[in-house]
């Protein structure tokens, strides 16, 4: 059947229904207001539970059949675990075992490790993912090899969608490097520790069945517990989650590149001259390369100046933990962890905080923690002229990389993205993002290594930083240096316009644009 598409407020073409469903197009900045109520899951009463608190079932397809899995339903997994992880794989090595088919597979995320799963998608047990596809999953959905249509979420529209009701977990399967027989469970002890399970509270909270995986049981109480044991259903222990060495993928290291360095001493030295780095202020940066540097580079600024943070966001990382141990900051509070500091300060220390996209992102809350942030440092797969941004194809529109929680952190109060003029010769700046992810509205630096373009409608900040020798371009000087480097833009993408294989939420659910089918 054909698809009939919409033109939403952004100007871009989206699915008049998505996998069967009807869904709002984007309407605008903050222009939806949700109806209703949130969803629910049935009540459930401990009479039938064990007394003694023992949930424990000798095999996760024991769990699976007394959860009631049958063809058709909703099956969600947490990433905590990154590219390390083994039970996604094994969770649908015993589902097939189990014959059941047509599934729809709701990760917070989805990574390298999890290429296995592609024979499940060519044999219908799994009917589709929704959820970010990072690497061979998005390349298999970007051929059009997919039965249902990809929905990307960020981690706060994740969160959203099963509060409001738009996806309905029937089962959850949650990793927990420790946990106890009751369903209690932490992400920070174990071999398997992995730091917070925030990512996993929305599927312990609203879906129908809950299963604990662990690698290390423990006695009750499994304290401190990230995941409720009285949302637990059963228990389920096994020999391993993963690989101890790559369940901390994100473990990175400060960049040697020349021009990666010159970015992020450019990004600490605007963060200072704009008058954004004050006591008391806040920010968010990544865990990559780039990023670990300007928080190196801000470090130095900080104790300069005498400045200290009231609190960072993570993803945590030992440069983060560095700024806590050493007073620079109040309180660092975490979402994830992308390397081993990470993971024992969040077990170690009092102010290094646990929390969840319900906090951190949600926007159909009373508030979140994302638009109390003084600076965000996020990066891009492209940038447009009118500071659109893309974090989810590239220019050749192969889907190949999450949304995370980057659009959440749009919020903040102001948003920098830190990106190299070009990448293996291909610009990075370009006339129109090949998908939309970020409305420029919402962007208000760029900084490269060739110079620094703020947004028109922060005049405010050119007017901060009007005595500054810090190199401030547009966006299209900095687009035509690139392209005669680089000579010219980048071809476009062949794409079957026809053919659409995901879409991409914008926070308040709807939908803000497609990704569609590389033809080769």
């Amino acid at each position: 059947m054909k698809t009939s598409f919409i033109k939403n407020a952004a100007g871009r073409l989206v699915p008049s229904r998505i996998n069967g469903e009807e869904h709002v197009p984007f309407q605008g900045l903050n222009r939806r207001r949700p109806q209703g109520r949130k969803a629910r899951p049935l009540i459930r009463t401990c009479v039938d539970y064990p007394a003694n608190g023992n949930k424990l079932v000798t095999s996760l397809q024991e769990a699976l059949e007394r959860a009631g899995l049958k063809d058709g339903m909703t099956i969600s997994t947490h990433h905590h675990l990154r590219n390390g992880d083994a039970l996604t794989n094994l969770l649908f090595d015993t589902i097939k075992s189990m014959g059941v088919k047509n599934l729809r597979w709701f990760p917070s995320a989805s990574f390298p490790c999890h290429e296995h799963l592609i024979r499940y998608l060519e044999d219908g047990t799994l009917r589709h993912i929704e959820g970010s596809m990072n690497g061979p999953l998005g390349r298999f959905a970007s051929h059009g090899k997919m039965r249902g249509l990809g929905v990307l979420r960020s981690h706060g529209t994740r969160y959203q969608a099963v509060q409001d009701g738009e996806v309905h977990i029937d089962i959850a399967v949650l990793a927990a490097p420790t946990a106890d027989a009751f369903g209690n469970a932490n992400g920070v002890q174990g071999k398997s520790a992995c730091g917070p399970l925030g990512f996993a509270l929305a599927d312990s909270e609203y879906a129908e069945r809950v299963i604990v995986v662990t690698d290390n049981l423990v006695p009750f109480p499994c304290v401190p517990w990230h995941i409720q044991g009285n949302h637990v259903d059963f228990v389920v222990e096994v020999d391993s989650l993963g690989d101890p060495a790559k369940i901390i993928s994100g473990t990175t290291e400060i960049t040697k590149s020349p021009d990666r360095l010159l970015i992020a001493e450019y990004l600490a030295r605007f963060v200072e001259e704009a008058g954004l780095m004050q006591n008391g202020f806040s920010f968010q940066a990544g865990a990559g390369g780039t990023s670990l540097a300007f928080v190196n580079f801000l470090r130095a600024r900080m104790k300069a100046r005498g400045v200290k943070a009231r609190f960072v966001r993570g993803g945590s990382t030992q440069t983060l933990v560095q700024l806590l141990e050493e007073g620079l900051t109040d309180y660092i509070l975490d979402g994830q962890a992308f390397d081993q500091a990470g993971v024992l300060s969040l077990r170690d220390h009092p102010r290094h905080v646990n929390t969840s996209p319900f906090t951190s992102y949600n926007f159909h809350g009373k508030g979140n923690f994302a638009s109390m942030l003084d600076v965000v440092v996020l990066g891009a797969t492209e940038v447009d002229l009118d500071f659109n941004a893309n974090v989810v194809t590239h220019s050749d529109g192969y889907l190949l990389h999450g949304l995370g929680g980057w659009q959440d952190c749009l919020f903040a109060k102001c948003v920098i993205l830190a990106v190299p003029s070009f990448r293996d010769r291909v610009p990075i700046i370009v006339e129109r993002v090949t998908t939309l992810c970020g409305p420029g509205e919402m962007i208000d630096v760029v900084i490269t290594e060739r110079g620094i373009a703020i947004n028109p409608r922060r005049g405010d900040l050119r007017q901060a930083l009007s005595a500054s020798s810090l190199p401030l371009r547009s966006l299209y000087d900095l687009q035509k240096e690139v392209y005669e480097i680089c000579g010219g833009a980048p071809a476009r993408p062949a794409l079957d316009y026809e053919q659409p294989v995901a879409v991409v939420k914008w926070v308040d659910g709807t939908v803000l644009d497609t990704v569609f089918r590389v033809v080769v």
